[in-house]
């Protein structure tokens, strides 16, 4: 059992003693935390707290946890209830909240929960701030109000997917009209989660016929709820079946996108934003970035548009930040996630299911057609373990050291370019390893490269 305490916020598996596992008294002690930070930055008045969460069977219990510290903090608390992850983001500023807490694990399986915490602007909290949260939870600086000073808790029917939908569909790049001719079919795994309420009711307003596998916002995962090809082979089989253009895939919390095409093949993740990226880059040229360990093609895509790449760090809040310094027109993860600011920062699985369909529909060519178009590349992700001797930086060191005479970026851990792969070494956070991710133009040299990495860390050590 675990508990991941971060910068982003808390994270961790139900039950168990507190401090060690994700208990109300871990939830209480967070959402006290980051309601002192509120009541600090936003002095007048009571602040307002938007919140919404998955489909997981504790996330009940964590809500009304967090609601009762949150109102005990004298925070004004707005229950959107069943949401996703982008809605909620959306929904801090659509209800001028002055925060918000997103209840969801993201694609980690059923027994995980956490808070993630958002700013005014609904974008993920920054590293300095999510620090200080960290200090007040482990001191227990906070200071509850007193009878008048109670928070109140309203609701906010629908989730704010309704209002998300609608924004969706009033974006320049997504063509309704040419999705409504097109005739598409689709089919939908939502894992049981939230998706199961909001892609439904987006393919509706686009005018899609669709075929739900797996939308029943119940809770139980029919399968490990990340979405990568090694847990798909239901939608993957239901596609042919179904006689589906395309499969749409999200995880729990709606903000990372999967895409099946037409002959039941995985379209991969890491193209996902490659596929979103090149239709908007024909609209709208402008630079692109993803962060350092995601695919080489959205560079190659952006050259190709004559646009600039960047990369960032790994980690949606580094994204975002880079894409506000060099005015990015898309960017993400390439895991999926899809972060479109015409619309709002954040990973956005429904901005990307009506930025792919619209793209297809102009076109007039089915997914894996598309899939053509874009340079092959093949990722391995591996790691090492650390020796409680070992020190990681000295190895990181030694590892960059080693590759002097190539392209290297440290921005986040090392990162070699070749002409034709690369490797990038992250310490991890939450772990004693190094994480080792390569990319190469067909799967056996991807493995191969890892593989030779792994046996250099070894001998760095």
């Amino acid at each position: 059992m675990t508990l991941i305490k971060s910068i982003s916020g808390i994270r961790g598996t139900i039950g168990g003693q507190p401090g060690k596992n994700l208990t109300p008294l871990d939830t209480i002690k967070f959402a006290s935390a980051y309601a002192q930070l509120l009541k600090s930055q936003f002095d007048t008045g009571q602040p307002a707290v938007v919140l919404g969460r998955d489909a997981r069977l504790s996330g009940n219990m964590i809500a009304h946890a967090a609601k009762s510290a949150l109102t005990g903090m004298g925070i004004n608390v707005i229950d959107l209830g069943l949401s996703t992850t982008p809605s909620v983001e959306m929904a801090v500023k659509g209800l001028k909240a002055d925060g918000g807490i997103i209840l969801t694990a993201s694609h980690n399986p059923a027994q995980w929960n956490a808070l993630k915490l958002l700013n005014e602007n609904g974008e993920f909290i920054s590293e300095e701030t999510g620090k200080r949260l960290i200090e007040l939870v482990e001191n227990e600086d906070f200071h509850f109000a007193g009878i008048q000073e109670l928070g109140k808790e309203t609701k906010h029917p629908g989730g704010y997917i309704d209002e998300h939908i609608q924004a969706i569909l009033q974006l320049d790049l997504v063509n309704t009209e040419a999705i409504r001719r097109r005739g598409f079919k689709v089919t939908v795994d939502a894992v049981n989660s939230t998706g199961g309420i909001a892609i439904p009711k987006l393919l509706e307003a686009l005018h899609v016929q669709y075929e739900c596998l797996y939308c029943e916002p119940n809770g139980i995962f029919p399968h490990n709820p990340e979405p990568l090809e090694k847990n798909l082979h239901d939608i993957m089989q239901a596609v042919t079946a179904y006689g589906a253009d395309l499969g749409i895939v999200t995880d729990p919390d709606v903000d990372r996108l999967a895409l099946i095409d037409e002959k039941g093949h995985m379209f991969g993740e890491e193209y996902t934003l490659v596929a979103v990226a090149d239709y908007v880059l024909k609209h709208t040229p402008g630079p692109t970035v993803s962060n350092l360990s995601s695919s080489r093609a959205l560079r190659d895509i952006s050259r190709q548009y004559k646009q600039n790449y960047y990369a960032s760090a790994v980690g949606e809040v580094n994204v975002v930040k880079k894409m506000k310094e060099t005015g990015s027109v898309i960017g993400g993860e390439g895991n999926g996630g899809v972060i479109y600011p015409a619309l709002h920062y954040g990973r956005d699985a429904l901005v990307g299911i009506a930025l792919v369909l619209s793209h297809l529909a102009e076109e007039n060519i089915k997914l894996s057609e598309l899939k053509q178009r874009f340079p092959a590349y093949y990722m391995a992700k591996e790691k090492i373990l650390l020796k409680p001797e070992d020190n990681p930086n000295l190895i990181l060191q030694k590892f960059k050291e080693k590759y002097q005479n190539y392209p290297v970026n440290t921005e986040d851990g090392v990162k070699i370019d070749f002409n034709d792969s690369w490797i990038h070494l992250r310490q991890s956070n939450t772990e004693p390893i190094i994480r080792i991710y390569t990319e190469a133009q067909s799967p056996r040299k991807a493995s191969e490269l890892a593989a030779k990495t792994i046996e250099e860390l070894k001998k760095m050590r």
